[in-house]
């Protein structure tokens, strides 16, 4: 390839990648709502209220959680701060998340390629080279799902990660002890801060340390390195991190899905796997080639043994298929034979990019789309935020799991948390109390037990539902026909009191 083609097509690489960041730039203003962004924002309003001893982020109980890590204790030290709301905290964390992430990748793959094109083409192949099936999950950087969990730990998380690996080969090469335990440290911080991230951060460190072929008087210092890292994870003091290893709750049954339709999320990869094929007879020990093995490793005997879980190692597995497929397009191969990957290649994106245009609506709204593109646009959640005038810091509500994952948000608790907690003993409790509450042959009597044992001072729940319950008054109504109920008690406050 002439030094104008490459020129050439790294200027055209990088002008789409710059239009689809600045795509996710206005995503991050409007903040769609959906998934976990409750969990998130519940954990930063706890933290910056009580950095030291913030509770449970979701029910009103002391007990420790994976939530608090180094990257939500940090957002919630700029929010106590500040005083800026939650919100546009993560707002400002979804742009430095961002921005880690391309930064990372971009260092990444210049130790993988020199050539200009290579950073920007493989940014595209992160994000567009998936299948035509759209599947949104934290750790997962197809656009869709990375507009929706761009302000999620997951995302710096990623973005450190790929810095780990930028970083190691020159460190396998001449690291002293000092680089190799900053390493461990970083590691260390990966695995705290979004613990499934860590484990493909794990995966890439060791397929990029085994393909660097340190000598043996240098294996020590990984050693150390790794020391440091168990270090840092064993004193951290807002849960123990090992204790989350093997730990159910809920967990598996969640992460089922993750092993559906695998051909239609994903079948576009399968260009990459090819790549991978050619990198493999150039190289044995090739860096990308042993990642993957090693993350489809992983999530194949999680799909054999029943651990679900296992499924969230994926990335492992897709990030160096893509970043393969990106690069192969730039090796010094026959004009033909370039010219027909880089052919495939392009209608791969292409394709990718069709599949996933409805993210197009989270920048813009729906009513901007065209109709066949609106089709894929998962309208976000309304949110919570007319309770406020009336709901508190503190207060716990009596909601289903849906509100649930959105309330504590707005600093209010809810009786069951709305998602799964590994260290939440009581969660099954509390959970069964909700189910008798909301049961339509529910009596007066047990509700009112109920309230009296979780300290309920509102109710959440759609019109009708609760209506023949005398005691609650109604306070006020939201979208989609949900109403806003004072429980019997200690008079409540009106708007603004």
């Amino acid at each position: 390839m002439s030094r104008r083609t490459g020129f050439a097509s790294a200027a055209v690489a990088g002008t789409l990648a710059a239009l689809v960041l600045l795509l996710l730039l206005p995503v991050i203003v409007r903040l769609p709502w959906i998934g976990d962004l409750g969990m998130h924002a519940a954990t930063v309003e706890r933290l910056s209220g009580d950095l030291r001893h913030p509770g449970n982020p979701l029910v009103d109980a002391d007990t420790p959680s994976p939530y608090y890590s180094p990257w939500t204790l940090l957002l919630g030290w700029v929010a106590r701060v500040t005083g800026l709301s939650v919100f546009v905290v993560l707002r400002i964390g979804a742009l430095v998340g961002l921005t880690l992430l391309v930064t990372g990748g971009w260092r990444y793959v210049r130790t993988l390629s020199r050539h200009p094109a290579a950073p920007p083409l493989a940014l595209l192949c992160l994000v567009l080279l998936w299948g035509t099936t759209l599947f949104a999950w934290s750790g997962f950087l197809a656009l869709d799902s990375l507009a929706l969990t761009v302000a999620y730990p997951s995302v710096p998380a990623l973005g450190l990660a790929l810095h780990l690996w930028a970083w190691l080969p020159r460190a396998a090469a001449s690291g002293g002890w000092g680089t190799w335990i900053a390493l461990g440290v970083l590691w260390a911080v990966i695995l705290l801060c979004h613990q499934f991230s860590g484990v493909v951060a794990s995966l890439g460190a060791l397929a990029t340390v085994l393909a660097a072929r340190p000598g043996r008087r240098r294996w020590l210092r990984p050693v150390a390195g790794l020391a440091a890292g168990a270090l840092v994870l064993w004193s951290w003091p807002y849960y123990d991190f090992f204790a989350l290893v093997g730990a159910e709750n809920g967990l598996e049954s969640v992460h089922r899905s993750l092993y559906d339709d695998l051909l239609g999320r994903y079948w576009l990869v399968l260009l990459g796997v090819v790549a991978l094929g050619a990198r493999f007879r150039r190289d044995r020990r090739d860096p990308l080639v042993l990642f993957f093995a090693c993350g489809a490793a992983v999530f194949v005997a999680g799909g054999a043994t029943g651990h679900w879980s296992w499924g969230r190692v994926l990335p492992a597995a897709l990030i160096p298929a893509q970043l393969a497929a990106a690069l192969e397009v730039l090796e010094p191969a026959r004009r033909r034979v370039r010219a027909a990957w880089a052919a495939a290649l392009a209608g791969a994106l292409m394709v990718g990019a069709w599949a996933q245009a409805g993210t197009l609506g989270h920048a813009t709204g729906r009513a901007a789309l065209p109709r066949a593109v609106g089709a894929e646009y998962r309208r976000p959640w309304a949110g919570y935020h007319w309770i406020t005038p009336w709901v508190r810091r503190g207060d716990v509500v009596m909601a289903r799991v849906e509100p649930s994952r959105q309330i504590p948000a707005y600093g209010a608790y809810t009786v069951a948390p709305g998602y799964p907690d590994v260290f939440l003993a009581d969660a099954a409790d509390r959970e069964a109390a909700v189910d008798r509450y909301f049961a339509p042959d529910a009596r007066s009597e047990s509700r009112r037990e109920t309230e009296r044992r979780y300290g309920v001072r509102w109710v959440v729940d759609r019109d009708g539902v609760l209506g023949g319950d005398a005691e609650l008054r109604e306070v006020a109504r939201g979208p989609h026909g949900q109403v806003l109920y004072a429980a019997p008690g200690p008079a409540r406050r009106g708007p603004g009191g």
